[in-house]
């Protein structure tokens, strides 16, 4: 009996007296027991609805099913009962263990009940995400205040050194270049006590001429 598509459901056990280990489980949704020695699988037998009882296999089929195979002399049937029972143990907790677990398709047929509007309880929104367009309207936004910024200062360095360079001028006023024609040689005094300008010509009571630069004799 081929023991292809073999589903274990206990973990192996050995058969005493032998090197053999014995193991349970499922072929087609049947219950079948499986000889191993080693890594090989010696053989492998589906038992009959009809050998079913309680769910389970009769465990005296299992172990003369064993003895058959092994056929070794002397074999202690005790034993392999023992070792049977321990298996149908564990065979048994498997087995209700996969009708519990939901298969896919199970759940693909659940219909699940639709929550009223009014029972439903969303969680409060705790401040906002800003969007990728947002923040870069904002980046625009700031570069654009900040060239704004720069410009004022710009004017304001512009015109505090227009303002400096006004005041040095108007501080300081260079002689006119005295023009062909003018009066030149010794002063004159006139009558009121004023100097005129013997390089210009201008009535000044300076020492200095303001307007050609040049000293003014007493």
């Amino acid at each position: 009996m081929t023991e292809k598509g073999f589903i274990p459901l206990t973990s192996e056990l050995g058969v005493p007296g032998t090197s053999y280990r014995l193991q349970l489980g499922l072929i087609n949704d049947k219950w079948a027991s499986r000889l191993l020695k080693g890594k090989d699988v010696i053989d492998s037998y589906v038992y009959k609805d009809e050998d079913v009882q309680g769910g389970f296999p009769n465990q005296n089929l299992i172990v003369g099913w064993v003895l058959r195979t092994v056929a070794i002399p002397n074999i202690n049937p005790h034993q392999i009962m023992k070792t049977t029972q321990a298996l149908v143990k564990q065979a048994l907790r498997k087995r209700e263990e996969r009708k519990i677990v939901p298969t896919v398709s199970d759940g693909k047929e659940v219909e699940l009940e639709r929550v009223p509007e009014g029972e439903l309880k969303r969680p409060q929104v705790q401040g906002w995400v800003k969007s990728e367009e947002m923040k870069t309207q904002e980046a625009l936004e700031e570069k654009k205040r900040q060239a704004f910024k720069e410009n004022v200062m710009a004017r304001k360095e512009e015109d505090t050194t227009t303002s400096q360079v006004k005041t040095i001028k108007t501080a300081r006023q260079l002689p006119s270049i005295p023009k062909e024609g003018d009066t030149g040689g010794t002063s004159t005094v006139s009558e009121g006590g004023s100097n005129f300008c013997p390089h210009c010509g201008k009535d000044l009571d300076w020492k200095f001429c303001p307007y050609c630069g040049k000293p003014l004799p007493n």
